[in-house]
């Protein structure tokens, strides 16, 4: 799953730069995807090796991180939108992008939990 992790933070941090290069580099905000790219290499790298116990630590802080930046990803989408100012779309579509990519990172985490905890049991 360590690979997976870093599969997806290269996919986060192709999405801001692509965003943020895609609005003229005049919105520094279009980089945060690349942040949570950022952190999910770091402990995606940190997870990778033969101790259980850290990978099993490592794969949990990006689980969290996941999780949490999912929720703040909806959160803004749903604060644009009932908003009376005037859609960016750009912006929007690239919350709405790193709103999907981190909730199939979370689903594949929890998949992929669930499946050692069951080899675990037998």
């Amino acid at each position: 799953m360590a690979n997976v992790t870093l599969v997806f933070a290269v996919l986060l941090a192709g999405l801001g730069l692509g965003s943020y290069l895609g609005t003229g580099s005049q919105h520094p905000t279009a980089l945060i995807p690349v942040g949570f790219g950022v952190l999910l290499g770091i402990f995606g790298f940190l997870a990778i090796g033969p101790d259980a116990r850290r990978r099993k630590l490592f794969m949990h802080i990006n689980v969290a991180i996941g999780v949490l930046g999912f929720l703040g990803t909806v959160g803004e989408i749903y604060r644009n939108l009932s908003s009376s100012k005037e859609l960016d779309l750009i912006a929007l579509a690239e919350k709405l992008g790193l709103a999907w990519l981190l909730l199939i990172y979370v689903i594949l985490c929890v998949w992929s939990f669930l499946a050692a905890r069951r080899t675990e049991k037998a």
